[in-house]
């Protein structure tokens, strides 16, 4: 049995179907146009082409093209410069369109000159497809009462979660991040993001992240409401070698830097970034990434010699001979210079309060009883005070 009789079994001829549907209409008050085609097109273009409302029309199945020939082309909904183009033709009507050849229409307006002469004929096959909603991962709940305990709260967050989980887990996604809000007692909402290395699935970590990011940052009233809004992310899978040691869970850092995170503060966990900026000790915090890709490092056939850094600068009392360091004493030690490099002036932030200005020397000196240090001194014009900024290993 195909599509078409089993229709008809189920609602009865298409004519009883279009009154049926009418009257049905019109009972709650909404005036229609209704139309019964076996192409969906035509069935859309004689329905704006009825000029009375609450009426059908039924189209026999091979009498499309002359059921649309008197419509107007405006039932087809072109563009301006197809409707421009049709009245220069003289085109009105969809049977005048109809009538035109094939192969010259395509040459004159392409593919969308095919479409509409199918349109007009009532040729244009339609594949009804579903519309699915936009996928989506949130949840809400509203407490009996004001909630003030951490553990009760994640008790709820708990099941909220489970669902979350479900459904990314039903599209082979899981969780990137978890975005937690808080509705308040007495107004104001309180919102927290958490956002693992990798995503996950694990219901448990999650759970444990929340509860060390809601300890460092508690909500200032009663809790009212929850809500949670989740970002999907892939599902990520490691390969070991046979012979490799196996590496730690990325759940367990995850935790661990939460935990540090409370501890210390937020601007303190992560890796340290140069800002842009030649003031000495000018970095800023940000989170752990690694990058894949990474072009691998190439042995430097030369030496070179690296710089330690002194963290604070250590004192040092320098005498200079025209105007460059000539002796100085570091650590209780005196060190005559033989060769200096510099000045290097650099300075900055001359329109606030945190004006600074630097002067470096790159100096080899040898002390009296032979050893010879590679340094660099750094002299704060702010404060004539001379440092010992870093050595040369």
């Amino acid at each position: 049995m195909n599509a078409s009789a089993a229709v008809r079994l189920l609602f009865g001829p298409p004519e009883m179907l279009a009154r049926t549907l009418v009257q049905r209409v019109r009972a709650v008050g909404i005036t229609a146009r209704v139309t019964v085609s076996s192409n969906f097109q035509a069935a859309v273009c004689l329905a704006r082409g009825l000029s009375p409302s609450g009426v059908f029309r039924v189209i026999p199945p091979g009498e499309e093209a002359t059921a649309l020939a008197s419509l107007p082309i405006a039932v087809l909904d072109p563009t301006e410069i197809q409707a421009e183009t049709f009245a220069l033709w003289g085109i009105h009507t969809l049977g005048m369109l109809a009538h035109l050849p094939e192969k010259e229409l395509i040459a004159r307006m392409g593919q969308d000159g095919k479409r509409l002469r199918q349109l007009a004929r009532g040729e244009r096959p339609h594949l009804f497809q579903p519309v699915e909603p936009p996928f989506g991962l949130a949840e809400k709940m509203e407490l009996d009462s004001p909630v003030e305990l951490l553990e009760s709260l994640l008790f709820g967050v708990g099941v909220m979660l489970d669902q979350l989980i479900l459904r990314a887990k039903a599209r082979i996604l899981a969780l990137a991040s978890v975005t937690i809000t808080l509705t308040l007692d007495g107004g104001g909402t309180h919102t927290r993001t958490v956002r693992p290395a990798l995503p996950s699935t694990d219901k448990q970590l999650w759970i444990k992240l929340l509860h060390l990011d809601l300890e460092a940052h508690p909500p200032q009233a009663a809790i009212l409401e929850v809500a949670l809004d989740a970002e999907p992310g892939s599902t990520s899978k490691i390969q070991l070698g046979l012979f490799s040691p196996q590496l730690p869970e990325a759940a367990r850092s995850d935790v661990t830097l939460a935990r540090i995170l409370a501890i210390v503060g937020e601007n303190c966990v992560g890796r340290a970034v140069l800002q842009d900026t030649h003031a000495p000790e000018a970095f800023r915090m940000e989170p752990f990434i690694v990058t894949a890709g990474d072009s691998p490092v190439t042995a430097c056939p030369t030496p070179r010699a690296s710089l330690r850094q002194l963290r604070p600068p250590e004192p040092a009392s320098v005498t200079l001979r025209n105007s460059q360091p000539a002796m100085f004493f570091y650590r209780e030690r005196r060190y005559m210079v033989e060769h200096a490099y510099g000045p290097w002036l650099v300075g900055g932030d001359w329109w606030n309060q945190t004006l600074w200005g630097l002067e470096q020397w790159d100096l080899v000196a040898r002390a009296q009883d032979g050893p010879m240090l590679c340094c660099c001194m750094m002299r704060d014009l702010m404060r004539n005070q001379w440092q010992m900024a870093a050595l040369y290993d």
